[in-house]
């Protein structure tokens, strides 16, 4: 469930312009309750499987990897390329050197040289990805129009205004009030898809969030780890169908009850989030302050030795020019 949180994530894509951040700072922001949730998710599985060793059984001896050379290989071969390619898509946006689109442009690049590098690219598997792609697109697109044809309307009749005036009007602390927003959007988690969601329902949240002066980076972080938790809460998870589909022979009620674990654990990653909200903010201010820092520097670089020499008939025109205008104060001075 990391995949719809983790860069390079289609959600965080679509949010950014929702709420009005960049989408490269939401992708930095994202980071770190990113690593949160996979650290809780190790700690509690590492200790399961200690207090339990049947939870966790080691792999057969016979299928172990003894030899340090296939190691190295597997990892040159089949982790390296990988890492370069994300390494490229990712770094490229949080540096500042290419937009979103730009950066998936080099992704799709990236993926099809692989696919030729790994003699896994075949036409049917590449028809598979331009149809799968057309369809996640064309999905979006349509919401994204449709959203805003109901935003149009919904604010046309002053229901945005409405709602945002009574929520407010709530005797209730600003952070109580985020809080609130945030149970909303986990309740609608359970029926609605997250395009749904970031589409439709959260142009109704926003004005409330912004007119409580928070951080908007941090509060899409915010709402990007509270919509996986969603994913993950019945009865519509959408992960469980998956899983179901992936092992036939396990029922939903067997997944349900394992994923309600998982649930705990995301609760907490949302608790921790709003509590220090440094988890979200810390990187994205430092390439925000990284960036001014290079600004600073490139504004202070003495160019003087780059200009271009002054063309010597204009020079001499200019000396000219110069010398007629002292000879006319000369004789003013005379008469």
């Amino acid at each position: 469930t990391l995949g719809i949180l983790m860069p390079p994530s289609v959600m965080l894509i679509v949010m950014g312009p929702v709420i009005g951040v960049s989408v490269a700072e939401l992708y930095a922001a994202a980071f770190g309750p990113g690593f949160l949730l996979a650290s809780l998710y190790l700690v509690y599985l590492l200790g399961r499987a200690h207090f339990n060793p049947k939870l966790g059984p080691p792999v057969p001896k016979e299928e172990r990897v003894h030899s340090l050379a296939a190691m190295v290989v597997e990892v040159l071969i089949g982790v390296l390329p990988l890492l370069a390619l994300i390494a490229a898509t990712l770094g490229s946006i949080l540096a500042g050197a290419a937009t979103p689109t730009e950066a998936s442009a080099i992704g799709a690049l990236g993926a099809v040289l692989l696919a030729i590098a790994y003699r896994r690219l075949t036409y049917a598997g590449l028809k598979q990805a331009v149809l799968s792609t057309t369809a996640t697109s064309s999905m979006v697109l349509l919401l994204a129009v449709t959203s805003n044809i109901f935003g149009a309307v919904f604010s046309r009749l002053g229901t945005a205004d409405w709602v945002t005036n009574q929520m407010l009007a709530l005797p209730l602390p600003p952070i109580a009030m985020l809080v609130i927003v945030i149970v909303l959007i986990f309740l609608l988690g359970w029926p609605f898809e997250w395009p749904a969601i970031v589409l439709v329902f959260l142009p109704i949240f926003y004005p409330v969030v912004a007119a409580l002066k928070f951080d908007m980076i941090w509060f899409g972080a915010l709402v990007a780890v509270t919509l996986q938790t969603a994913f993950l809460s019945p009865p519509v998870a959408m992960s469980a169908y998956y899983l179901k589909q992936v092992v036939k022979e396990w029922s939903l009620a067997t997944i349900y009850k394992g994923m309600y674990q998982f649930m705990v654990l995301q609760c907490i990653a949302i608790a921790l989030v709003i509590i220090f909200p440094q988890i979200a903010t810390y990187l994205p201010d430092q390439l925000r302050t990284n960036m001014v820092v290079e600004q600073e520097k490139t504004e202070q670089v003495d160019d003087s030795g780059n200009r271009l020499e002054e063309d010597p008939l204009q020079q001499r025109q200019g000396e000219q020019a110069g010398g007629d205008e002292l000879e006319k104060a000369e004789e003013a001075r005379k008469k």
